[in-house]
């Protein structure tokens, strides 16, 4: 990862990641990751946490697949040390039992296990030292662009309810992406500004954007980001299935010949503005 102030992949690690190094296709790699980040979010709704550290959660968990593989780390894992770690530099800590019990019981809904009895996991067992040992062992620094977007909307112009609301939701859906982990916060922000007055038909003054200082392709390209979240390649009871290393490890050998394939930014959703 880079070392500047707010850390972002370097050009190599975004061309090739650990996974895709593995044989990981780019749109498993992706879908599997957004399914994680839902299940941070999941979480963090079940045990009431704040939004803060449930976002800061899952920046530093995309960070995380930038130096790691999947082939070597489970993603439900890690997305646990994530929130774990997530919940303590925002200040709002959690206990741990009760974030590793909610955790086991979202594993088992993901496997269709739950049914009328739903076995918590024992405080000593072994799971539970395995997930409470996880570590994420990279920079921690998380910058949130809730602020910014309040800010940006207002010198636009643009601060109704109905569109800050908009544009906060489009943030919190990247947060299912590798966007934090490889734009600055004002590019993804005007990235959620552009989709927002494209959905709600305002208009704004020509190349707006370049008050925040940021270029046109990186905005459209967070935009790309965030409408394939909308449109999944992969088929959801894949992506469920594989939240091991173990999971992907048999994938791998069930499918020797992958073949990942580049993709291009898919934009056709939504119009340039000029």
């Amino acid at each position: 990862m880079s070392r500047s102030l707010y850390p972002l992949a370097s050009l190599s690690q975004i061309r090739q990641t650990p996974s895709r190094a593995d044989g990981i296709p780019a749109p498993l790699e992706s879908a599997i990751l957004a399914n994680a980040c839902k299940l941070i979010h999941t979480a963090g709704i079940l045990l009431h946490q704040k939004q803060v550290a449930v976002a800061t959660a899952q920046i530093l968990f995309q960070r995380f697949w930038f130096v790691s593989s999947l082939k070597s780390f489970s993603v439900a894992d890690i997305a646990f040390g994530a929130l774990y770690l997530g919940s303590k530099l925002e200040e709002c800590s959690l206990r741990v039992r009760d974030l590793v019990n909610v955790y086991h019981v979202l594993l088992q809904r993901a496997k269709g296990k739950v049914g009328k009895e739903i076995g918590v996991m024992s405080y000593f067992g072994n799971t539970f030292y395995e997930l409470k040992d996880c570590r994420l062992g990279f920079n921690t620094h998380v910058v949130l662009p809730y602020g910014s977007l309040v800010s940006y909307l207002r010198l636009l112009g643009q601060d109704k309810q109905n569109v800050v609301a908009k544009a906060w939701g489009y943030l919190n859906d990247a947060l299912q992406s590798p966007v934090y982990a490889l734009y600055q916060i004002p590019t993804i922000v005007s990235a959620a500004i552009l989709l927002t007055i494209r959905f709600l038909a305002i208009r704004l003054p020509d190349a707006w954007w370049k008050l925040f200082d940021t270029e046109w392709e990186d905005v459209w390209s967070v935009c790309g980001y965030i409408m394939r979240l909308y449109h999944p390649e992969v088929d959801r009871k894949v992506v469920q299935g594989m939240l091991t290393k173990g999971d992907v490890r048999a994938w791998l050998e069930e499918n020797p010949g992958a073949v990942d394939v580049v993709q291009e930014e898919d934009t056709t959703t939504i119009d340039r503005v000029n």
